[in-house]
């Protein structure tokens, strides 16, 4: 069971053949048959039997090894029938014949160690894949008063990994959210995200200062990496629709408030985790209807041609229409057709709206807030 999907037990030794080794069987049985027919134009004379040797190896390149001993075996009975059609075999025809042998031997072989390593490499693959699972666990689709929807976009078509990384917590400081960059890929970098993850998991319930969340994020970082690894981050709370917005050298969220994209910039530049950022918070008030796309670098750098993905210019259009998961299905499919599906980075994607106040217990309000409160 994987993903909690069972997976059917085949009879052994009976798998269903993909569609590339039905291509390449496809590929092999027409030389096969090419060869056939220049023989048959050629006269009686054997010229060409050598060339069935090809057909096994053709086979091989995406069939199991079956179905290249059975394409090989039709190859060497093909020769075999070429070679005595004068009426006679001599050595030439019978070396041309266990050449034929050989060569469905050898290409089997291959065919073998072919599958063994796909098997091996897709086992991986799907390992690689529940780490992810487990790292990124799926957001909302409602936390607090925010209505919530995350997306994973990999630059690579064979694996779903990368250091990327986000999350949503509902805590007695409000909702929380992070979304974060490991510098690098694999699963290293799968690996620091999980220790990221792992303490904002735990800090976010504890803390009641932004800042000294990214203190302790910060120090986990520091113990777990080298001199030239970081992580960007951006940190975000909400607490009865005051928004506040934590920013470790990550690229700026997008607020979308009626027609409008605004980057919320933080008050000053601050350097990513790992390298003791003393970072300034951002607050805002949030309206009913508001949206914010919390994003990784790879959005900012997708880009076509030389030129980027318009990202403010089409956001609103992308981003404000029925649900939060509905908006980010809508830009990635804009982003993917923009790229024409050629990623350079994994995209982390977050997007939140807030509802307005829910009527529920009141959250305590931040410490910077209450001098402005009280004026």
């Amino acid at each position: 069971m994987l993903f909690g999907v069972t997976m059917p037990k085949l009879p052994s030794g009976r798998r269903p053949l993909s569609p590339g080794s039905r291509a390449g069987l496809g590929a092999a049985l027409v030389l096969l048959a090419a060869v056939s027919g220049l023989e048959l134009t050629d006269g009686e004379e054997a010229n060409f039997v050598g060339l069935f040797a090809a057909v096994p190896f053709l086979a091989a390149v995406f069939a199991y090894w079956r179905a290249v001993l059975a394409v090989g075996g039709l190859a060497t009975i093909a020769g075999l029938i070429f070679a005595t059609a004068n009426g006679s075999f001599g050595s030439v025809g019978m070396i041309n014949v266990l050449g034929l042998v050989l060569a469905t031997g050898i290409a089997a072989t291959v065919a073998t160690i072919r599958q063994r390593q796909a098997t091996r490499i897709a086992e991986l693959l799907r390992l690689a894949a529940v780490a992810q699972q487990a790292v990124l666990r799926p957001l909302g689709p409602k936390v607090g008063a925010l209505a919530v929807a995350g997306r994973y976009i990999s630059a690579s078509a064979a694996a779903d990994i990368g250091g990327d990384l986000y999350e949503a917590l509902d805590t007695p400081y409000g909702v929380r959210i992070i979304i974060g960059d490991v510098r690098g890929k694999g699963l290293d970098a799968v690996r620091l995200a999980s220790i990221v993850l792992g303490s904002y998991r735990h800090v976010a319930y504890e803390r009641a200062d932004l800042r000294a969340i990214v203190a302790d994020l910060d120090r986990a970082v520091a113990r777990s990496v080298g001199d030239e690894d970081f992580v960007t981050a951006a940190l975000v709370e909400e607490r009865g629709g005051t928004l506040t917005i934590v920013n470790c050298g990550h690229p700026a969220p997008l607020l979308l408030r009626r027609g409008q994209v605004i980057a919320l910039e933080p008050p000053a530049p601050a350097p990513p985790l790992g390298f003791m950022p003393v970072a300034q918070p951002r607050v805002e008030r949030l309206e009913p209807g508001d949206r914010l796309l919390l994003f990784t670098d790879g959005l900012g750098e997708a880009r076509r041609d030389g030129e980027f993905f318009p990202t403010a210019d089409r956001a609103w259009r992308l981003l404000g229409h029925g649900t939060v998961g509905d908006g980010l299905a809508s830009l990635e499919t804009a982003l993917v057709d923009w790229v024409h599906g050629q990623l350079d980075d994994d995209i982390a994607l977050v997007l939140l709206e807030y509802a307005g106040s829910d009527g529920g217990p009141a959250v305590p309000m931040p410490s910077w807030e209450v001098g402005a409160a009280g004026s």
